[in-house]
């Protein structure tokens, strides 16, 4: 399903939302200033009543959205570390195989960990790449599992080939879990119901201050430029392909590391006792 706020900058949506809050508070403004009447203290009350449930509306749908991008995110870091997880375990239990598979199902690992790592890495608008190398990690995928059930035929030893069995099929699992998650993210419907509140309590705090006869004050820009700095934040944390936060892939790398026979670092020589 295609999304338009989800294919757009970060940066574009924040400036807009910026220029939309401050030309709503003017023209809220201007019009609470036409309609503005002698001192009736009932009318102010109910004006400043309802400003203050639209920004109570708003907090509470600003803290439901943030909450729920940082979930979004902290789901996908889980998700690279338990596929990096599911790697290893496979990786390992491989040396158990019998050599007429060993070192094909080693080689093909590498070729897929390679995939997974680079398709984790590509920015959302490298869609051509991305699909390159999900159909690179499904092959690997698909002659590793040919692998699996040759090397059970060849060696019915449960201890060998089904601990390696197991461990492919989480790795296999694992990956589709990984894609899953990081295809999830904050609906369009909430962000656009989010930027209608924004909207909304703007025209609020303008039309409050027409019918008072006083310009906003500077705290009131303030406040909107902290409220546009949140979605900002909002936005780039639900993407994990684009921005200034990404999903860590460190794991990965470790893995590939292991995979492509990187030697450790030596062991640190121990603090001399004073």
């Amino acid at each position: 399903m295609h999304e338009t706020l989800y294919d757009t900058p970060s940066l574009v949506i924040a400036v807009i939302l910026f220029a939309a809050m401050t030309a709503t508070v003017e023209v809220s403004y201007r019009v609470g200033f036409r309609r503005r009447r002698a001192p009736d203290d009932a009318y102010t009350a109910h004006v400043n009543a309802v400003q203050a449930a639209l920004l109570g509306i708003l907090a509470l749908v600003l803290g439901f959205t943030f909450s729920l991008s940082l979930q979004r995110h902290d789901s996908r870091s889980e998700s690279v570390v338990e596929e990096a997880n599911a790697i290893g375990t496979a990786w390992l239990r491989s040396q158990l195989l019998t050599t007429t598979v060993r070192a094909e199902v080693q080689e093909v690992f590498k070729t897929y960990v390679d995939a997974r790592l680079a398709e984790g890495e590509l920015t959302a608008v490298d869609h051509d790449q991305k699909a390159t190398y999900n159909v690179i990690a499904q092959h690997a995928q698909a002659r590793l599992w040919a692998l699996a059930v040759q090397a059970v035929r060849d060696d019915p030893d449960e201890v060998r080939t089904g601990m390696f069995v197991e461990a492919l099929n989480e790795a296999i699992d694992a990956m589709d879990r990984r894609d899953a998650s990081f295809r999830r993210h904050v609906p369009e419907v909430a962000l656009l119901l989010l930027f209608g509140t924004f909207l909304m309590a703007s025209a609020s705090i303008g039309y409050a201050a027409g019918i008072a006869a006083y310009r906003p004050s500077v705290v009131t820009h303030v406040m909107i430029l902290l409220i546009v700095m949140l979605v900002f934040l909002i936005i780039d944390v639900d993407r994990p392909r684009r921005g200034l936060v990404m999903v860590n892939m460190q794991s990965m790398r470790d893995v590939q590391a292991r995979v492509h026979g990187v030697p450790l670092p030596p062991i640190p020589a121990p603090a001399p006792r004073r």
